[in-house]
C-alpha cells in the first residue's frame, strides 16, 4: 500500500516538482497540496498528474490520514504543518529554510511524538559536501583559512542559505570553533582583514542559479575548494521523496538526511 502524502507549499518552486516526481515514481498516493492562505493558485490542481488534487489554505482543514507530509513553505508556515503532523501522527520531512532557534526548538520538541526529518538540503551529494568539508577542516588544521560561497536565485529570501550555514556550523564542530560566534558575513571597508579562526561566509543572488555551495581552505601555497552544483530542482525534489518514504514508519525522533544516507555509521 503507498504512503499517503500532503505536500506544503505546493505552488512553489520545490513544491511544484516534488508533486510532479511523486507522480512520476508512482511510490505515494498524493493526497494534498497546501498553499498559504490568499495565494492566488489556491483552487487549482496542483499537478496535473496528481488526479486532480488541489492548493488549499492553511486555514482549511488539511486532508486526513497522510501517511506522510513534505514541507517545503516558509518559516511561517511551519505551525500549521506542526500541527497537523501531531494531530494525525504523520511523520514530517522538513526543508524549509531560514527557521529561527525557537521554530527549531518547536520541531525538536514535537520529535518526540512524531517522527520528523530536519534538513537544510536534501540533495545527496550537497549532504555529503557537508560531511566532507568537516572532515577537510579537522584534518587541514588551523593553518588554512575558510570562506564558504553560495550563490541561489535573485528571488532567495534568506541569506545566507541554510546549507551555508549547516557546512559552517559542521566545521566549527570538527574544529572546536563557536557557531554562529566565528562567522564573518562578507567584508567591507578598510579594517577588513581576516581574524584567525573566523570562517567567512559570502551570499550571490543573481538570476536563475539553482545552488552552488563552494569551501574554500587556503594557505600559503595553495588552495583546496570542496564544491556541490545543483543542475535543477529535481535534485532536492527526489531527496525529499526519498527521506519520506524512509521515514514513514520509523519511530518518533528529529532525522537528517545523514541518518537516511547512513553515513553516520560509515
Amino acid at each position: 500500500m503507498k504512503p499517503k502524502l500532503v505536500v506544503v507549499g505546493a505552488a512553489g518552486r520545490m513544491g511544484r516538482r516534488i508533486l510532479s516526481l511523486a507522480a512520476e515514481q508512482g511510490r505515494f498516493e498524493v493526497i494534498g497540496a497546501v498553499e498559504k492562505k490568499g495565494h492566488f493558485e489556491i483552487g487549482e490542481c496542483a499537478c496535473p498528474a496528481t488526479a486532480g488534487v488541489s492548493s488549499i489554505s492553511f486555514d482549511s482543514v488539511y486532508p486526513p490520514g497522510a501517511d506522510v507530509v513534505v514541507d517545503f513553505s516558509s518559516p511561517e508556515g511551519t505551525d500549521g504543518t506542526v500541527g497537523y503532523c501531531l494531530k494525525n501522527k504523520s511523520a514530517l520531512v522538513l526543508g524549509t529554510t531560514g527557521l529561527d532557534e525557537k521554530k527549531i526548538l518547536e520541531i525538536s520538541v514535537a520529535a518526540k511524538k512524531i517522527p520528523v526529518l530536519y534538513s537544510t538540503n536534501t540533495s545527496v551529494g550537497m549532504n555529503i559536501l557537508f560531511s566532507l568539508a568537516g572532515k577537510a577542516a579537522k584534518m587541514l588544521g588551523g593553518r588554512y583559512d575558510i570562506e564558504i560561497i553560495e550563490q541561489h536565485h535573485r528571488f532567495k529570501k534568506d541569506a545566507p542559505s541554510g546549507s551555508a550555514l549547516t557546512l559552517a556550523e559542521n566545521i566549527c564542530k570538527t574544529t572546536g570553533r563557536k557557531f554562529p560566534d566565528s562567522l564573518v558575513y562578507g567584508r567591507e571597508g578598510k579594517s577588513s582583514a581576516r581574524k584567525e579562526g573566523t570562517i567567512g561566509v559570502h551570499s550571490v543572488r543573481a538570476g536563475d542559479i539553482t545552488g552552488v555551495h563552494s569551501v574554500i581552505f587556503s594557505t600559503m601555497g595553495e588552495t583546496i575548494t570542496l564544491n556541490h552544483t545543483a543542475h535543477s530542482r529535481d535534485t532536492f525534489a527526489a531527496g525529499a521523496l526519498h527521506a519520506a518514504e524512509w521515514l514513514v514508519g520509523r519511530k518518533p525522533a528529529l532525522y537528517s538526511m545523514a541518518d537516511v544516507l547512513e553515513m553516520k555509521s560509515r
